[in-house]
């Protein structure tokens, strides 16, 4: 029996008020697919992955996510939001940002060692393990972003959603960030947010762009006149090594 679509959306529109923000949708991702979304401020990118974490409902249409409607498959997406909002002066550690990704429904308020086991390998994995002690506050911009990647694996997801992974780091960063993306994407689907238009074109096979419309494209399309049509305007796109058709 064939694995349902990681994300499936049937003719999906949402509107806060009368104005659509995204209107009559039909995307699919597969289960070990990696996406990305792109298009400009305000133009239903955040809205979409609430859409998929079932934090907001479409007016019109379905999705389905994982097979399942996205309340039932949450515990099984790892979400990275674009940023964190806490008090600097609460002595949070790593590891206790990282053991929030084990949150459950009907969670008793303790960690099992099977929750610790998760969060220490998903640190593991991002080459932190070393700053599990560290407070939070302490952190670069970039060892943060790590760290939030991290609390999104300890759920052990079969989709990872990640609002721009690779704001706060630099060239070096962002080229190691793309190998691990790859390996990731051997046991996961994964959907991420980026401006970067070089950083899309180098790892994933298909650009969703989003500007109330939706329209999904190989990355070997994407090209200038698409990427005008998406922000309405001329966009310069940067390669950072990689190949892009203008």
């Amino acid at each position: 029996m064939a694995e349902p679509f990681a994300i499936d959306f049937r003719n999906v529109t949402f509107a806060y008020g009368r104005e659509p923000i995204v209107e009559d949708v039909n995307l699919s991702v597969g289960p070990r697919e990696m996406t990305c979304i792109v298009g400009p401020n305000g133009g239903g990118k955040t809205t979409l992955l609430k859409l998929m974490l079932g934090l907001l409902r479409p007016r019109v249409g379905q999705v389905r996510i994982l097979g399942k409607s996205p309340e039932r498959a949450r515990p099984h997406i790892g979400y990275m939001p674009q940023h964190i909002h806490y008090d600097p002066r609460f002595p949070v550690t790593v590891m206790d940002i990282v053991m929030m990704g084990r949150l459950r429904a009907g969670w008793g308020g303790r960690y099992s060692k099977a929750d610790r086991a998760a969060a220490l390998s998903a640190l593991a994995e991002l080459g932190i393990e070393a700053l599990a002690p560290t407070p939070f506050a302490q952190l670069s911009g970039g060892q943060r972003q790590r760290v939030l990647i991290a609390r999104a694996l300890a759920c052990e997801p079969a989709l990872l959603l990640l609002d721009e992974p690779t704001a706060n780091v630099d060239a070096l960063a962002e080229g190691k960030m793309l190998d691990f993306m790859r390996e990731l994407s051997h046991r996961m689907a994964i959907v991420m947010v980026s401006h970067d238009l070089g950083f899309v074109a180098g790892v994933v096979e298909n650009v969703i762009c989003v500007n109330r419309r939706v329209h999904v494209h190989p990355t070997r399309e994407v090209t200038g006149q698409v990427i005008r049509d998406v922000y309405g305007g001329e966009v310069r796109m940067v390669g950072h090594g990689h190949h892009l058709r203008h």
